[in-house]
């Protein structure tokens, strides 16, 4: 094809070339990596961090020379350039800015710096997944998208340049920014508006004036998703009398957004469509609310790996089992891949593609107990299905070899481009002696109590869990916030004691040894907080930096106040009644 990465985001709008590109680049995997390997090398010739380790020419040179490194080991270097040095310390072309990662899984954010050029591979990526549901699902072109898009608020680094969440970056960039009135419902100074309340307000209320318009409803993170379900079940009654009235509520108050939705939707009552709102979401009954206000809506599109798997059983109830579309696997360090199978079950069969020219991808390969093996990181070509790997970068951007911290597992290949099932992050652990409670074995105990709450007509809304130390032996504790579609519903001790005792027979053989064997585990708590108490643990994440687009509930508690902020909003606790299951078969 021979076009090159500006040829395409130019033509970014056309479905069949950026679908070729998807199949010329999956065909040549190993040359593809190769050829960007090769790319950043010679760019970065002269950058200071790449002559510390020996000026490397070729991928031989790269691989023996330059470390696997973390974001502590580059840190140094990020904090000069965020302080102002402007010389070329770990990339030839200028830093434009720093995107902030969510920090919420080890509770710090990190600065990751971005260049004007890196934009043009990210805006690539983020066009692909369209084209490829759209082959899935038909009539994508013929409505709108009601994209809950929210923007945090920026910062300054000492040396001035701008920090700010990748999405909030992306979101004041040409290339969303010239497309964003024609492909979704809200306005872009809503998108752009940093003050939360006002922007879901005002997007909820532009998607209710546009509801037959709507043919997908979605946002980055499931957990976004049903934040703005709930902020519709608080506020639906105050929007509706904007739309009773003609008149847009003072509570909305940036100059620009107000003068926007004002000019676009108000001034003109609709009694009818308030009407209908108020009857949709009036009572206790929110099954299929959103087919319902928006009736042409295909599919839903968010994250639901790894830990927005847990939102899958919400979403879905919400929905009336709409499709429920995984699209795209990016982080703050790189663009990545692209499902190239949406219409799939969202948690178990969700694979991406890695898109070989996005950058250079290695791969740690990690042992059953999610341990690094003796091996050398492996090429993308080179993985095996069924082996878990810790995913490594290196960008045009700096990062070279850098641990993403990310555990992914190949399960096949496109063309000779292997896709993978994103696993867990790799930090996020329970452990209280020489048990490791990853994520996913966390989620899947999770599950468990689903499955005993489920004949109580009661679901799991949200959970996150600490390492309980301070006595001996210590123990787990489960933060869960539950849903009862019958409010009348009261659960049991007996039943919150099963539950516990069910978590601790769904974990791992090392932590059941611990407490059956050893006695130095102790029983698991369960602590069941008010419903709506994890909004302030969201709260309290953005109120030090981060997005509510990118929020993610923290799996496992680090921080102290984090802790000590959940345990206000304990309703009740409950404490497994026995062992957990042990048996000759457990070694």
């Amino acid at each position: 094809m021979g076009r090159t990465e500006n040829d395409l985001v130019t033509d970014s709008n056309d479905a069949i070339t950026l679908l070729n590109f998807i199949e010329e680049v999956t065909s040549k995997c190993e040359e593809e990596q190769d050829k960007v390997l090769a790319e950043i090398l010679s760019q970065n010739a002269e950058v200071e961090y790449l002559k510390r380790h020996g000026c490397p020419k070729d991928k031989e040179t790269f691989k023996s020379k330059v470390p696997i490194v973390s974001y502590e080991d580059l840190k140094p270097d990020i904090l000069r350039i965020a302080n102002g040095d402007t010389s070329p310390i770990l990339c030839a072309h200028r830093v434009t800015e720093f995107f902030r990662s969510s920090g919420t899984s080890g509770g710090v954010q990190k600065l990751i710096p971005t260049t004007a050029e890196s934009m043009v591979k990210r805006h690539l990526l983020y066009s692909l997944p369209l084209p490829v549901i759209s082959k899935s699902i038909e009539g994508l072109d013929k409505g709108k998208s009601l994209f809950f898009l929210i923007s945090k608020d920026q910062s300054t680094t000492p040396g001035g340049l701008l920090t700010h969440a990748v999405s909030t970056a992306y979101f004041r960039t040409h290339y969303f920014m010239d497309s964003a009135q024609d492909t979704y419902t809200s306005p872009i100074e809503s998108i752009h508006c940093f003050d939360h309340f006002q922007s879901m307000y005002t997007q909820l209320l532009c998607g209710f004036y546009q509801r037959h318009d709507v043919v997908r409803v979605g946002a980055s993170f499931a957990a976004t998703l049903v934040t703005v379900v709930h902020f519709l079940k608080d506020h639906y009654s105050e929007i509706c009398q904007d739309i009773t009235s003609g008149l847009l509520s003072p509570k909305i108050t940036d100059p620009g957004l107000r003068a926007q939705i004002t000019d676009s939707f108000m001034g003109r009552p609709n009694t009818e469509l308030a009407e209908f709102i108020n009857s949709a979401c009036n009572g206790e009954n929110w099954e299929g609310i959103i087919p319902k206000i928006w009736p042409n809506t295909k599919y839903l599109e968010a994250r639901v790996t790894g830990s927005m798997a847990q939102y899958i059983s919400a979403l879905e109830y919400y929905s009336s089992g709409l499709p429920l579309v995984s699209h795209r696997y990016a982080s703050a360090e790189c663009a990545c891949g692209v499902n190239l199978n949406p219409i799939c079950k969202p948690y178990d069969e969700a694979t991406f593609t890695l898109i070989p020219n996005m950058a250079y991808f290695e791969f740690m390969p990690l042992d059953s107990s999610g341990i690094e093996s003796d091996s050398q990181p492996v090429a993308l070509a080179d993985v095996e299905i069924g082996t878990e790997y810790e995913l490594l970068v290196t960008t045009s951007t700096g990062l070279y070899r850098y641990r993403v911290e990310d555990v992914l597992c190949p399960t096949g290949f496109y063309n000779s481009t292997p896709q993978f099932k994103f696993v867990r992050r790799k930090n996020v652990v329970l452990g209280i002696d020489a048990d490791k409670t990853t994520e996913s074995e966390l989620l899947k105990a999770i599950e468990s109590v689903s499955m005993i709450l489920k004949p109580f007509n009661t679901m799991v809304l949200e959970y996150t869990s600490y390492a309980h130390i301070k006595i001996i032996p210590g123990h787990y504790v489960i933060y869960l916030e539950l849903f009862a579609k019958d409010p009348k519903i009261k659960l049991s001790e007996e039943v919150l004691g099963q539950c516990c005792l069910a978590m601790e027979n769904s974990l791992s053989t090392r932590y059941r040894r611990g407490r059956v064997i050893y006695k130095s585990i102790g029983p698991l708590e369960i602590r069941v907080v008010k419903n709506g108490f994890f909004e302030k643990l969201r709260e309290y994440a953005i109120s030090r930096g981060t997005s509510l687009s990118q929020y993610k509930v923290p799996r496992c508690l680090k921080l102290l106040p984090m802790v000590q902020l959940m345990d206000s909003g304990v309703i009740s606790t409950h404490f497994s009644p026995s062992f957990p299951i042990w048996g000759s078969s457990d070694v």
